[in-house]
């Protein structure tokens, strides 16, 4: 499932991020004493999306109604997180409710995007265009209101496809610049905008493809404002390599999502060797949201049974 599909799969009324000290005493994350429960709170704090676990939570439920009992079965089988792409897209009214239960059960918002209107289109970072910056400060502006209402910290952003016109260094000096201008909207409301670089196989000709191009922006623009989302799934074709890569850039990664490669399903599905690679982050101290987004291997209630399992397998060190 490609992130275009994703954004697509929220319903209708929906289609219209840090390590370290920051996040240290962060809500809702388990304690050492967890390791090995299979019922508690899960020992790094994944974060499911709508969906997902929708016939658990009650089948003949629909709507919002659906969406909160989501977040109630989550919760309740040690979920404490939670991640919604397409939230900026939802109505205010839905974003209250969620928010309200979220914080009645102790959860946390993960990521959604921030730049939905622009992150997929041509050259958004890469060509220096006004109009493009002036679209860009203005999708943020809007997300900095919808996190105030969700109660969110991180917010993805993509930075659109190459400018084949342009050499690399006028591109890069283009982005690092839209960069710190978004960054000026961001810093005043302690927000943070997590790039995600996207592997060229399901998004082509992408500006941001790999993790040392995005730890080179975040050096180059040195604001808290903005940081690396590490996709699990993107950079296992992307560059390989995975936990070197990871330890490489682990001062600018804010936020993990999780897909295993190929087929971008649950853990255990692919090649990635989840169990060891989540055993690595929590030993580096990793207090910040891993956003499941990825698809189930397999339909229906089994599904989603295979799905919890899947995590609890490899929350298992």
């Amino acid at each position: 499932m490609d992130r275009r599909s994703f954004l697509r799969s929220v319903p209708a009324a929906a289609a219209a991020a840090s390590l370290g000290s920051p996040l240290a005493a962060a809500a809702g994350t388990s304690s050492p004493s967890s390791a090995g429960r299979q019922d508690g709170p899960f020992q790094l704090d994944y974060a499911p999306h709508d969906g997902q676990f929708r016939l658990s939570a009650g089948k003949d439920l629909q709507g919002i109604d659906s969406y909160l009992a989501q977040l109630e079965w989550a919760y309740e089988h040690g979920f404490r997180s939670w991640e919604d792409n397409g939230m900026a897209g939802r109505s205010i009214e839905d974003q209250n409710k969620i928010a309200a239960k979220m914080e009645q059960l102790g959860m946390r918002m993960g990521v959604f995007v921030a730049n939905f209107g622009t992150a997929f289109q041509p050259q958004t970072f890469s060509s220096g265009k006004q109009d493009a910056l002036e679209n860009f400060q203005n999708d943020l502006r809007k997300a900095v209101e919808v996190a105030k209402r969700v109660h969110a910290k991180w917010m993805t952003i993509v930075l659109g496809t190459r400018d084949p016109r342009l050499p690399d260094g006028y591109q890069h000096a283009n982005a690092i610049e839209m960069l710190r201008r978004g960054a000026e909207i961001f810093e005043p409301h302690d927000l943070t905008m997590v790039m995600e670089p996207l592997n060229p196989i399901n998004h082509p000709d992408m500006y941001l493809v790999r993790s040392d191009h995005a730890y080179m922006l975040c050096k180059a623009v040195q604001s808290p404002a903005v940081k690396i989302l590490f996709d699990i799934y993107h950079q296992a074709i992307s560059e390989g390599d995975l936990w070197r890569n990871i330890e490489r850039c682990w001062d600018e990664i804010a936020y993990f999502q999780i897909g295993d490669n190929p087929g971008r399903k649950e853990p255990y599905t692919g090649e990635v060797n989840y169990n060891e690679l989540f055993r690595r982050i929590h030993a580096k101290g990793f207090t910040g949201v891993m956003g499941m987004e990825h698809g189930k291997s397999q339909g229906g209630l089994e599904g989603e049974q295979k799905l919890l399992a899947a995590y609890r397998r490899a929350d298992q060190f």
